[in-house]
Formats: C-alpha cells, sequence, structure tokens
C-alpha cells in the first residue's frame, strides 16, 4: 500500500516539473533575445543548466548509498523553486548564468535534473522486475504529455499580448515554475518510510555490475552529447531562426511531437518482451535519428513539422527500456549508485553540446546541430548494439 502511494506522489511530483519543464525550454530563447542576448548566450545557458545538474549527480553518485532519498528530493524541490523565482526576476547575464549553473532549469526534452536518479530507485524497487519496463514507460509517459501541455502553455507570450506585456507573461510563468517546486516539496514530504529502500539490505556502492554500469555510462554519454545539440530550446531557436514561426507555433509543435512521443512509450512495453530491452532500444532509436538529420535539410516549416514528428514517433522508445535494463543488470543494492552514475555522464556530456549548437546557429540558421546531433546519435546505436546484444537481464532469459 506504501510503495503504490510512493508511486502515485512520485509520478505526480514528475507531471509538475515536465510541466514547468516544456515551457521553459521554448521560453528561454525567446526570454534571453528580449533581453538583448544571441544564440550563443542561449547556448551558453544551456550548457550552464545541464552543468549543474550533471556536477550535483555526481554528488549524488559518490553519496546515493547512503543519501536519504526524500530529503534530497525535498532539497532539490527547493531548489527548483529559487530557480524559477530568480528567472522571473533577473535580466543580467551572469547571474542568469549562474542562476542555470546551480538550478534546475532544464532546456531538453528530457529529464536530466538530480530529481532523475531518486525517483528511478524509488520506481524500480516498487513493482517486481516483470512490471518493470511498464513503470518506467508509465513514468516517462506521464511526463512527455504534460511536458507537451506545457510547451503548449508558452503559447501565452502571445496569446496574452493584447493584455499583458510579453517580459511580465514570461516572468510569471517563471515564477510559476518556482511555485511548481514549492508543490513538489510537499509531495515528497509525504513519501513513506518505504521510498527508502526495498529491505534490510542497505545500499552500496557498484561491486559485481561494476563493468557493465561503467560501459553503459559510457554509451549514454555518447547519445546524451548528441541529444544536447538540440535541447528543446535550441531546437526553437532554430525553427524561429529558419522558418520565422511565432511562439505559439513553436508551442503547438513541440506540443504534438511531445504527444506523440508519450503514447508511442507504451509500445516499448511488448516490443522489450518480444524482441527484449537492447533490440528495442537499438531498432527505434536508429531510425528516429535518421529523421532528425533529414529535417534540417527540410525545405518548410510544414516539412520539418512531419520529419519531427516522425522523430518523436520512435525516439522516445528507448527511455523506458533504457532504465529497466540499467536496474536490471545490477543488484538490487546497487541500484541507486547504478542510477546516478549513469545519469552522471549523460548530464555531463549534454552539457558539452548547447554552447557548440549555439555557436553553429549563431554563424548559421541552417540546420547543422540536427545533423551533427542525429550523427553523434547513429554512432551510439551501433555500438550499443555491438556492445550489450548478448548482456541480457535474467528475466530475458
Amino acid at each position: 500500500m506504501n510503495a503504490a502511494a510512493d508511486i502515485r506522489r512520485i509520478l505526480l511530483a514528475r507531471s509538475l516539473r515536465a510541466f514547468g519543464d516544456g515551457y521553459v525550454a521554448v521560453l528561454l530563447p525567446v526570454h534571453l533575445s528580449r533581453l538583448g542576448y544571441d544564440a550563443l548566450a542561449v547556448g551558453a545557458i544551456s550548457t550552464a543548466t545541464l552543468l549543474g545538474s550533471a556536477l550535483l549527480t555526481v554528488a549524488l553518485g559518490v553519496s546515493a548509498h547512503r543519501i536519504k532519498r526524500r530529503r534530497a528530493l525535498i532539497a532539490a524541490s527547493l531548489l527548483m523553486a529559487a530557480t524559477g523565482f530568480a528567472f522571473a526576476g533577473l535580466s543580467g547575464f551572469v547571474p542568469l548564468l549562474l542562476v542555470a549553473f546551480v538550478g534546475t532549469l532544464n532546456p531538453s526534452s528530457g529529464d536530466v535534473s538530480v530529481f532523475l536518479p531518486l525517483e528511478h530507485t524509488i520506481l524500480a524497487q516498487a513493482v517486481p522486475a516483470s512490471e518493470r519496463t511498464a513503470a518506467f514507460a508509465r513514468y516517462s509517459f506521464v511526463g512527455s504529455v504534460i511536458a507537451a501541455a506545457g510547451a503548449l502553455t508558452a503559447g501565452a507570450v502571445d496569446w496574452l499580448a493584447p493584455l499583458l506585456d510579453p517580459g511580465t507573461t514570461i516572468a510569471l510563468l517563471f515564477g510559476l515554475y518556482g511555485c511548481l517546486g514549492l508543490a513538489n516539496v510537499l509531495l515528497y514530504r509525504g513519501l513513506s518510510p518505504v521510498a527508502e529502500r526495498a529491505d534490510d539490505a542497505p545500499a552500496t556502492p557498484l561491486g559485481p555490475s561494476r563493468r557493465h554500469v561503467y560501459g553503459l555510462a559510457g554509451l549514454f554519454a555518447l547519445d546524451a552529447f548528441g541529444g544536447g545539440f538540440v535541447v528543446n530550446a535550441l531546437l526553437a531557436l532554430w525553427l524561429f531562426q529558419t522558418f520565422g514561426v511565432d511562439v505559439a507555433t513553436a508551442g503547438a509543435i513541440f506540443f504534438v511531437t511531445g504527444l506523440c512521443s508519450a503514447f508511442s512509450l507504451f509500445a516499448a512495453v511488448p516490443l522489450a518482451r518480444r524482441f527484449g530491452l537492447v533490440n528495442t532500444m537499438v531498432f527505434t532509436h536508429l531510425p528516429a535519428n535518421v529523421f532528425l538529420v533529414l529535417a534540417a535539410f527540410a525545405p518548410s516549416v510544414g516539412v520539418a513539422f512531419v520529419l519531427l514528428v516522425c522523430r518523436s514517433l520512435l525516439s522516445q522508445l528507448d527511455i523506458p527500456t533504457r532504465s529497466a535494463y540499467v536496474m536490471s543488470v545490477v543488484t538490487p543494492e546497487e541500484r541507486p549508485a547504478a542510477a546516478s552514475l549513469t545519469a552522471v555522464p549523460r548530464s555531463l556530456a549534454s552539457a558539452m553540446a548547447p554552447l557548440l549548437s549555439g555557436s553553429l546557429l549563431a554563424v548559421s540558421p541552417f540546420g547543422w546541430p540536427l545533423v551533427i546531433g542525429g550523427g553523434l546519435k547513429i554512432v551510439y546505436d551501433l555500438a550499443l548494439l555491438r556492445r550489450f546484444a548478448a548482456v541480457k537481464p535474467a528475466d530475458e532469459g
């Protein structure tokens, strides 16, 4: 009973966080542009947010076997609140850069924050192994659907233009992001003692599963580095620069692609049961990245939209399978450390790419970030298949 209640709290907290992340990713380039900053500044802020999240997750990974999950989630939620309120009131580039570095702002389409390994560990211990992929699919589905709704909300900048100055609307939305962080504090305070660990065995640092975890961490880092070139904030900037779309249109595009990603997630469950976790990860992710590369050459926003939709129908199927795979190839006691140590390289690698992507967009509106990002992710897919195709969880046989 306690485990079920904890899962509901985790899913609701993930929903609130995803809603804020959804519109912040679209608003970030608009906000910085209104303050007089260029594409390079958008890339720098995005890099700072991801790098700060990575270093915070590093700290969690080192102490994951000792830290209290409930306490860490509450602290991260307070940091989220402070981040939103600071962005609502600051305009100087250096202060914004510092807040981005120490805060929880998320310019990407997925969750790359310190919340992720903590929530994954709680979910993994709350369900049987046979239901783990489905549990992670529900977790990812909730995040994708609500983030899509959040992206649509970014259109309020245009919708409310006759009533409110766009700068005021943006400040209010950043303030709302801070309020969502405070709401999560209340949710995490209600987690039961069951959320701390599944049994009486204490969590431990990595031991027998070290080799698998380090190998996965390296490959996930390559994937994340490619993904960092096309975080939503910079993808929105590319749409603004290349096709001249407005905020409401960009928000609608991310809304539709987000919904496609969300509803495709549940296909991961039967596919993983039929073909295995690794095969599902690779053979859905690979064509998605081909669509991403092709989008860079789209002659119109309509063609780009179709290609991005095709990508979104396949690109997220690896998320629940990846999470389930990591949790399945380590011992239960190693899960907190494994979740953190596979998240850390992803965050660090993804943090490096937005600055490069912003630099490319500052020079030319052509979609070089999409070509480079998609190409790197294709290399990851092929390397993952070669290295881990034969490493199967026990429940796959």
